[in-house]
């Protein structure tokens, strides 16, 4: 709902149990991420509220947000984030595989032809790993070996 009233682009998203991992990218002289999230937030809270006949406020919090172009190299943050994102379901338990959880947008980094439950824009970082989507996605694989060994680190 929000992508057909609003102008951005959603480069990745993940539902885990009690929050939301999203990546977007606004476009200059469009609306603000607060304008987005807030109707994000409603969206959710008005679908919940129906869904359990009850009313009332759903999130507690203001969103946390990043401004990944402000990262000490936002080229290398975005593809890693990319892979935390896509991983926070498997770090909770809710699944063993990235490619596995609830939306996939991991999928549309990794498959040309993988349609999303919403619509996902490829971020030009990730295109410009390579001259072809499948030299993007060998180079993209890269960042997910450095972030499981990161995460075998910790566990």
């Amino acid at each position: 709902m929000c992508q057909e009233k609003y102008e951005f682009e959603l480069v990745a998203a993940e539902i885990v149990a009690n929050h939301i991992h999203l990546v977007i990218r606004t476009k200059e002289d469009k609306e603000t991420i607060s304008l987005i999230m807030q109707y994000i937030k409603s969206r959710i809270a008005e679908k919940y509220n129906r869904a359990m006949q009850t009313s009332g406020s759903f999130w507690n919090e203001r969103f946390e947000s990043r401004i990944i172009e402000e990262s000490e190299n936002p080229e290398e943050y975005l593809l890693w984030l990319l892979w935390y994102i896509g991983f926070n379901p498997v770090r909770k338990g809710l699944s063993r595989d990235p490619r596995n959880n609830d939306i996939g947008f991991i999928n549309c980094y990794l498959d040309e032809n993988y349609e999303a439950t919403v619509k996902i824009t490829l971020h030009k970082y990730f295109l410009k790993l390579g001259s072809d989507f499948a030299t993007c996605v060998q180079k993209f694989l890269f960042f997910e070996d450095a972030y499981r060994k990161r995460i075998a680190v910790i566990f």
